[in-house]
């Protein structure tokens, strides 16, 4: 996320580093950069010039004090400018006073939207909340069968009318949620491959007959500028409540999370960093800002696993590992519950530091699925006592899991190794509740 603004902002830092004081001389290179930098990631000029002169107003004849190096207060400066111009708070999802809550999402054809609207109803439903979707995008090929595809795999229910026209739908919508006592009604509407006035006059009449607490707009991280013109564009007819960033996992250059609270003046809610319905995070301008500076997101991570946390099954697996009784189920388990919550390279990237260490570096989330494959392949007698398998057990697993038999030791020393580093903890002394067993180094120098 953002490694190419991340490593533009670096270089622009140590041009300071070694200096006593921060001056106007000295800043004016390292400014420069910084302005290069943000214009290369397609952040808005406004924002670029307005974020440039606040950096540099609050650096020039700032005192260092103590141990704390000019660099060093600079990093604290931009950091600052950076929340400050995503909107220094998250925003919180506006809710009816009486349910349901009406959230219409809006936004260009292929932006997004029908997986954002899934992600969302997961995300209510994970909150105990009873999401109801509404498939009014009628002209795209096979949307409502994708709408209805991704709601089945979270169990929630599809309102849908065919032949009927979309404004009707998302009315009627209304009659069906309150009959069945949906909490929120999700309305998924078209989009087009550009803004169209038949495209606008239809969310217009829809927001008209609906009247939404939300309106969302879902604009493509990787678009840089575009994305702001477009929310500019819809704001202006519809009324925009809050942007939703998706394919923030690709190559985004960062323009659009930077300009959009300034330019657009509506808050960032959400943030979509995956293809599992599971990615989906509420925008922190804090933490993302964090992220954009090496600094990592610890608190999102700690938050990604509390999510996947069972209490009772962390002490049960502290008692086994106690024992001496943690086996390649436990272990399996361990993997699956890791997966859940995101890339291994987007999870590592919320630790400190782990962005610039990994940035020449290429992270194959397949070996998990290898490593998964050869457990598998295991009979339960295997997986519980691992020594008893012998050479002939070592082929047979390799051949059901399709890999060698040199992943197979591989995967058996691994875990023996693990094995011993377990027996070494002291209790007491280490807790190791709700933290995933992690083996291997599924990633390599690129």
């Amino acid at each position: 996320m953002f490694e190419s603004l991340q490593a533009r902002l670096e270089e622009a830092i140590k041009r300071l580093r070694g200096q006593a004081r921060i001056t106007e001389d000295n800043i004016a290179d390292a400014l420069a950069e910084v302005r290069r930098a943000l214009l290369d990631a397609d952040v808005h000029v406004e924002v670029v010039r307005r974020f440039i002169e606040d950096v540099k107003a609050k650096a020039i004849g700032t005192e260092v004090k103590g141990k704390v190096l000019p660099e060093q207060l600079i990093v604290k400066i931009i950091y600052d400018e950076l929340v400050s111009i995503m909107g220094t708070t998250k925003s919180e999802l506006i809710h009816a006073p009486a349910p349901p809550t009406v959230i219409m999402v809006v936004g260009l054809q292929g932006s997004g939207k029908t997986t954002f609207a899934a992600k969302l109803a997961a995300l209510l439903r994970k909150k105990g909340q009873q999401p109801l979707l509404v498939a009014a995008d009628v002209y795209r090929p096979a949307a409502i069968e994708q709408l209805k595809t991704l709601a089945s795999s979270i169990n929630v229910p599809v309102f849908s009318m065919d032949g009927a026209d979309p404004v009707n739908i998302a009315e009627e919508s209304l009659h069906y949620a309150k009959k069945f006592a949906r909490t929120h009604v999700i309305v998924d509407t078209a989009g087009r491959l550009a803004i169209d006035d038949t495209m606008m006059r239809e969310v217009e009449s829809i927001r008209e007959r609906i009247k939404p607490q939300e309106v969302l707009f879902v604009c493509d991280a990787m678009i840089g500028q575009d994305a702001v013109t477009t929310a500019r564009t819809f704001d202006e007819r519809v009324g925009v409540t809050g942007v939703v960033l998706s394919k923030l996992d690709g190559d985004a250059r960062g323009g659009a999370a930077l300009s959009i609270r300034l330019i657009v003046g509506k808050p960032i809610k959400f943030v979509s960093t995956g293809e599992k319905l599971e990615a989906l995070e509420t925008f922190h301008p804090d933490r993302i800002a964090s992220r954009i500076l090496g600094m990592g997101d610890i608190v999102s991570f700690v938050e990604r696993a509390q999510q996947e946390f069972d209490e009772a099954k962390a002490a049960e697996l502290e008692e086994k590992i106690r024992k001496r009784e943690f086996t390649f189920e436990d272990f399996l388990e361990q993997l699956r519950m890791l997966r859940k919550m995101g890339s291994i390279r987007e999870l590592l990237g919320m630790l400190p530091g782990m962005d610039k260490a990994l940035r020449n570096v290429e992270i194959d989330d397949r070996a998990f699925t290898k490593i998964e494959a050869m457990i598998l392949s295991m009979t339960p007698q295997e997986r519980r006592n691992p020594r008893i398998i012998n050479g002939s057990r070592r082929l047979r697993i390799a051949r059901g899991s399709g890999t060698t038999i040199q992943d197979v030791n591989r995967l058996l020393k691994q875990f023996e190794e693990m094995q011993k580093l377990m027996r070494a903890v002291t209790t007491g002394k280490v807790k190791l509740r709700n933290l995933p067993a992690m083996m291997g180094t599924p990633w390599k120098r690129s």
